[in-house]
């Protein structure tokens, strides 16, 4: 047994799972000098250690005596057996149709949920009155809270709400001790006035010592209530936040998929409802046959985006957006759709279509890094500037002759 080799293993097995010295030793209850040491060969792990880092990296104890670096590369993703999953006290700020059902979920799912809502919130007193609002019952172990009084209890916090609000709620969580927490943000969209992400706005108005992850993907309330399962997406800038969050998240109703693009997926994940906006207008207009179109040209322009951003081109066509767009583009449950479609038709809707915010964000977006969004450009006319959606929408598809990847 050589302990340099060994060292030189878990050196590089950490580094590929873009591990730090101090996630790792946080992660094994270690301090970052016994990581240290291992790497080096100066000692190597005893054997309770070995079966923490060979559950933690989906490895066997043989693999890391035996040191193959070699092997490595066939690593796909960090495992955890379901059966070492433990209870958490998760608190969803937002009392929303996707908040609430958050809290159901994680409930569901074995974890100790209270779920916020403001005291003058008609959702939220509609929930406090009899548990449940259109699209789901609470159970009566969710409890119902009105203040941040016990946030500091809480070892997950998710937020649901609207994405231009979100910066008004960070500014009041930053009045509590809120440090060495997982913020989880399960909601779309960029912040109008700065271009923020909205990990971004979390990261710049909470303590550093804070992580930050987002939680995206396709799927509707609706039919996840019903046993409907499909898959999501986790992401966040730390590996082992990641890690914990599909870990202790996981079900079958949602199986997640480990993110690799925090840029990307944020983006794309907002984008795609103002790509469900435009896909409705072109069914109020009778020109749903031009979806396919759509979705071809939306993915490639929002791409570009996301590159200019410093985020990878593949994400796109991943489950933040392209894999979203059956969810927002065909379903009858998808809001985006179906405000483009009132639009249009000139009829009324009063449900949020974040959509609407995020095309004035994601213009501002497309001019600061030189990117050319014709999709974006002509859901703006329409919703901005009074365009005529028909002239707009035919002008789109009619632009001059080019090859179709440039």
């Amino acid at each position: 047994m050589n302990n340099v080799k060994i060292g030189e293993y878990l050196s590089t097995l950490r580094k590929y799972y873009k591990i730090t010295q101090d996630e790792l030793a946080d992660r094994l209850s270690v301090t970052r000098q016994a990581v240290s040491k291992w790497e080096t060969g100066a000692t190597i792990p005893d054997i309770e250690l070995l079966m923490k880092l060979s559950e933690l990296y989906g490895v066997s104890i043989n693999d890391i005596l035996y040191a193959d670096i070699a092997s490595i590369k066939f690593q796909k993703e960090i495992v955890f057996p379901s059966k070492n999953k433990k209870s958490k006290n998760v608190m969803v700020i937002g009392c929303g149709r996707w908040g609430a059902f958050i809290a159901w979920y994680l409930n569901e799912i074995g974890h100790r949920v209270s779920l916020y809502g403001r005291e003058t919130s008609v959702k939220m007193q509609k929930l406090l009155a009899t548990r449940e609002n259109e699209y789901l019952q609470l159970s009566n172990s969710i409890e119902l809270i009105t203040t941040f009084e016990n946030i500091e209890d809480a070892e997950y916090i998710i937020i649901s709400i609207p994405a231009q609000n979100l910066q008004d709620v960070v500014a009041e969580l930053a009045m509590y001790t809120i440090e060495n927490k997982t913020i989880v943000l399960c909601m779309k969209g960029i912040e109008i006035t700065t271009g923020r992400r909205l990990s971004q706005i979390v990261s710049d108005g909470l303590k550093c010592n804070n992580s930050v992850a987002v939680w995206l993907g396709p799927g509707h309330v609706q039919e996840f209530y019903r046993g409907v399962p499909n898959c999501m997406v986790i992401d966040s800038n730390k590996e082992l936040v990641k890690d914990m969050l599909i870990h202790d998240f996981s079900s079958g109703l949602i199986r997640f998929y480990y993110g690799t693009d925090l840029v990307g997926n944020e983006i794309g994940a907002a984008a795609k409802n103002v790509i469900g906006i435009a896909a409705g207008m072109l069914e109020g207009l009778d020109l749903a046959s031009l979806k396919g179109a759509l979705m071809s040209r939306g993915t490639n322009e929002i791409a570009k985006l996301i590159v200019a951003m410093g985020g990878k081109a593949s994400t796109v066509y991943g489950l933040c957006h392209l894999g979203d767009y059956e969810a927002t583009l065909f379903s009858e449950h998808s809001h985006n759709l179906t405000f483009g479609k009132a639009r249009v038709l000139k009829r009324d809707y009063d449900k949020l279509a974040e959509g609407y915010y995020t095309v004035k964000a994601l213009r501002n977006l497309g001019k600061a890094y030189g990117v050319e969004l014709p999709i974006c450009e002509a859901v703006y006319q329409i919703l901005y500037e009074d365009a005529n959606p028909q002239k707009i929408l035919e002008k789109l598809f009619s632009r001059s002759l080019r090859n179709e990847f440039i």
